[in-house]
């Protein structure tokens, strides 16, 4: 029991009947509040995500392995994922967030499916990626980011002409699974056949526009506005609405040129960072992580977290601040 001196907050001494109270509540699948009060209601949020950087030079050796120890077929989807420390029994990078990298050899393809998890994917490198949603067919190349949202249809692969490719896959399956509410479905045919998606009337919850290419997005994010929590930012919309490409998940892109830094700040809400281009550094909750293309790090919520660049950096993130703010859980701050 954590006891606080401080009105309106749990202050009860144990006593031998007390215990022995505790002990029959127990027995009945009861408890008393005041013994877990201080700890389920926080005075501000307590993450179990720890900030962790996932170094792509030390990860990459383990995900050029994989194709070497399980096939395609077998695996389903031949990813390493990337555990935060402190969620591992959510199997999460931060918070209700899941992350991991994904490769692909040419000719390989995944089985249809579709699953109550919003997902997406962020292009490492290789070339002859595609991606086929609700039996629209993508290509796909470098820093491409391509969404699969909960209750379509996919599946993916490789050219047999291309090459080895690699990518990010980010989902909230921890999130489903923590509401109980996550399904799982295989296609009636192990591959989609690829046809036209029609968005006449549109009227889905995410984004009608499933693949956001690179060049744009990153002539987007130069001609955004200087902020100083975040630098210059292109964030990844509905082009119909201008809402987020999906319920449960945003995605941004984030410039900031040499030596530029921003300022402290934080927020509700997880985010998983991955470098697209160049190099710097970022402070979060007090731990200071050095950073180059294709490392991958976490931020948890309300952490206090800035970054700075030592050349032109971008970073691309995946967050989960659209639920937070659905559900008028989202506040950030200064310090």
């Amino acid at each position: 029991m954590k006891r606080e001196n401080i009105v309106g907050r749990a202050n009860v001494e144990d006593t031998p009947q007390l215990e022995a109270y505790y002990r029959e509540l127990e027995g009945e699948a009861l408890g008393a509040l005041w013994n877990v009060a201080n700890e389920i209601e926080p005075w501000y949020p307590q993450p179990k995500s720890v900030p962790t950087l996932w170094k792509w030079k030390r990860i990459e050796p383990f995900v050029r392995r994989a194709p070497q120890l399980v096939s395609a077929e077998k695996a389903a989807r031949r990813v390493v994922m990337l555990v935060n420390p402190g969620r591992k029994e959510w199997s999460a990078a931060a918070g209700l967030l899941y992350t991991g990298v994904q490769i692909m050899n040419p000719g390989e393809f995944t089985s249809a499916h579709r699953h109550q998890a919003s997902a997406l994917r962020f292009v490492m490198e290789g070339r002859g990626a595609y991606t086929v949603v609700d039996g629209e067919k993508m290509t796909l190349g470098a820093r491409d980011l391509v969404l699969t949202p909960n209750g379509t249809w996919h599946d993916h692969g490789i050219d047999p002409s291309g090459t080895q490719c690699v990518w990010q896959d980010g989902l909230d399956i921890p999130l489903m699974n923590s509401l109980d509410a996550n399904f799982y479905e295989v296609h009636p045919q192990v591959t989609q056949a690829p046809a036209p998606l029609s968005r006449q009337n549109w009227k889905k919850p995410y984004s009608p526009q499933f693949i956001y290419r690179w060049d744009d997005s990153f002539r987007a994010v130069k001609e955004a506005a200087w902020t100083p929590h975040d630098g210059r930012v292109y964030e990844y919309r509905n082009p119909l609405t201008g809402s987020p490409i999906m319920p449960t998940i945003g995605a941004q892109l984030q410039l900031l040129a040499r030596d530029e830094e921003t300022k402290a700040h934080r927020h509700t809400g997880s985010v998983i960072y991955q470098v697209a281009k160049g190099r710097g550094w970022s402070e979060i909750g007090g731990k200071r992580f050095d950073w180059e293309e294709k490392d991958i790090f976490a931020l948890p919520s309300w952490a206090l977290h800035r970054h700075g660049a030592r050349e032109e950096s971008v970073l691309f993130s995946f967050n989960d601040i659209p639920a937070m703010k659905a559900l008028a859980l989202y506040r950030e701050a200064e310090h």
